[in-house]
């Protein structure tokens, strides 16, 4: 979907017209009759929100309401969810053009309104010989909104969109050794990420025994990339590590899922795709903060000489851990990522990862379940900017108690407690034990990726994280107020 700002004369539209009306209504020319004014006056009384559609052949005018006195973030989230319902609308009727103005509406209100847009407009129908319709031009009322702030917005969208690419690729096309090809030639077109992609001999010799069990019963080699972002103008003198799950296709090992439970697991590597995306969209903003990612790549498959439960594995860090269940890799393959990125002396750590099916079952597709460890202030500030996005966190207790769930009587740690008592929970504190930064651990197993349509998410990978890091990495010098 092309973008531009550009003049709109109503007498001369050639397109159909969304126009978006606010509370603050400015006495100036509108394009809109008297009687159609009074009607639309009366609507807003019903609903501040309502869609009033004019018709204006060969074209339409579509008014979106909208209460700009609702508390800001709410406001902004309504905007959002309205474009993806007039996109949807837009589809259905074939139109592909569209221009977009207002009154009564500020810039960041018309930025909310694009970028549900835009991402509503996206469509993974590269496997499809009947494509839906979708919008290919958006012209935008110039006056409202300025270059610069329109041109960043639209790569981080854009970057949304090749993150949702990969974690919708299924993986008899993408797998661990393509992903991490696919990385490389992406840090090599943005020209100022650093990309190190380590094969398995050099995993064999890192002794990362998490990521080399879960590969054993692949016939892919395993992969970890390393992704660095290191601006001459950064704010930090030490990285803020990023570490992303990576499973490319998980179907439990030996402890194999059952039928309906493998659906979708093509997404188990959305917290990599994700993690990977965050830092290239930084990069490709100019974003002055140092990041690096650390992304483990491997399927979970239960052929070959695949790993059992009861086998006993030694981590990077030397931290031995006893197998209780296959299907419980995520947090074996992300142990060694963040013990190799804790080496690095980060000033912080964040992992995100669809770990759990207990977190989708404790908050539903509405929140991330968080947690953290020494990063009171970094976790409190990505909380606010959480709710101002609208990619909310729940936080969970992070008691050291819970510790007590992963005590195993013949290795240091048992990879999953049996009892399936707080199992988010004890994920995250499994993972807290090879991080000695503060670290943040996001469980984004409910918002990665949706079975149905969700807003302006729509179907499939939504692409949810990665607004939320890299509005707290916009925001991120306040860690040091």
């Amino acid at each position: 979907m092309n973008i531009t700002l550009e003049k709109i004369n109503y007498s001369d539209l050639d397109s159909s017209l969304v126009f978006l009306y606010g509370s603050e209504v400015a006495n100036r020319a509108l394009p809109f009759k008297r009687d159609e004014l009074a009607y639309l006056e009366s609507r807003r009384k019903e609903d501040a929100s309502a869609l009033v559609v004019f018709n204006r052949l060969p074209h339409k005018i579509y008014v979106q309401n909208f209460d700009s006195d609702l508390p800001n973030a709410e406001s902004l989230e309504k905007l959002r969810r309205a474009a993806a319902d007039i996109q949807l609308i837009l589809s259905k009727e074939k139109i592909e053009t569209i221009a977009v103005t207002g009154e009564g509406i500020i810039p960041e209100e018309l930025v909310a309104f694009l970028e549900g847009l835009h991402m509503a407009n996206y469509r993974f129908d590269k496997y499809k010989t009947k494509k839906d319709s979708v919008l290919t031009k958006v012209v935008v009322e110039r006056h409202i909104l300025d270059e610069s702030s329109l041109s960043e917005n639209v790569r981080l969208w854009r970057r949304i969109d090749i993150c949702r690419d990969w974690i919708n690729e299924p993986v008899m096309y993408l797998n661990a050794p393509k992903f991490a090809d696919m990385l490389s030639a992406e840090a090599a077109r943005i020209g100022n990420v650093k990309c190190t992609v380590m094969g398995q001999k050099k995993i064999e010799s890192l002794k990362m025994g998490g990521l080399l069990a879960v590969n054993r019963g692949s016939d892919d080699e395993a992969r970890f990339v390393v992704l660095e972002y290191k601006p001459n103008d950064r704010i930090n003198k030490r990285p803020v590590a990023l570490v992303g799950k990576g499973v490319m296709y998980d179907t439990g090992g030996l402890n194999i899922k059952p039928g309906d439970y493998m659906v979708e697991m093509k997404s188990d590597m959305a917290g990599a795709a994700t993690m990977a995306s965050v830092l290239f969209a930084a990069a490709e903003n100019g974003l002055p903060i140092h990041l690096m990612a650390f992304l483990p790549l491997t399927d979970n498959r239960p052929g070959k000489n695949a790993y059992a439960a009861d086998d006993i594995l030694t981590m990077y860090d030397g931290t031995t851990v006893e197998i209780t269940n296959t299907d419980a890799e995520g947090r074996l393959i992300l142990a060694d990522a963040i013990a190799y990125a804790d080496g690095q002396d980060p000033e912080l750590i964040i992992d995100a990862a669809t770990l759990t099916g207990a977190a989708v079952r404790a908050l539903g597709t509405i929140a991330i379940a968080a947690m953290h460890q020494d990063a009171d202030g970094p976790f409190r500030l990505l909380s606010i900017v959480g709710n101002q996005v609208y990619e909310r966190l729940a936080e969970f207790p992070f008691w050291k108690e819970y510790d007590e769930l992963l005590k195993s009587e013949v290795a240091d740690l048992i990879n999953c407690n049996l009892h399936a008592n707080a199992g988010t929970i004890t994920a995250g504190r499994f993972l807290a034990h090879f991080a000695h930064h503060p670290y943040i651990h996001l469980d984004i197993a409910g918002v990665a990726y949706y079975g149905k349509r969700e807003g302006f998410y729509g179907i499939g990978a939504s692409g949810a994280v990665l607004r939320l890091l890299y509005a707290f990495f916009q925001t991120y010098e306040a860690t040091r107020k």
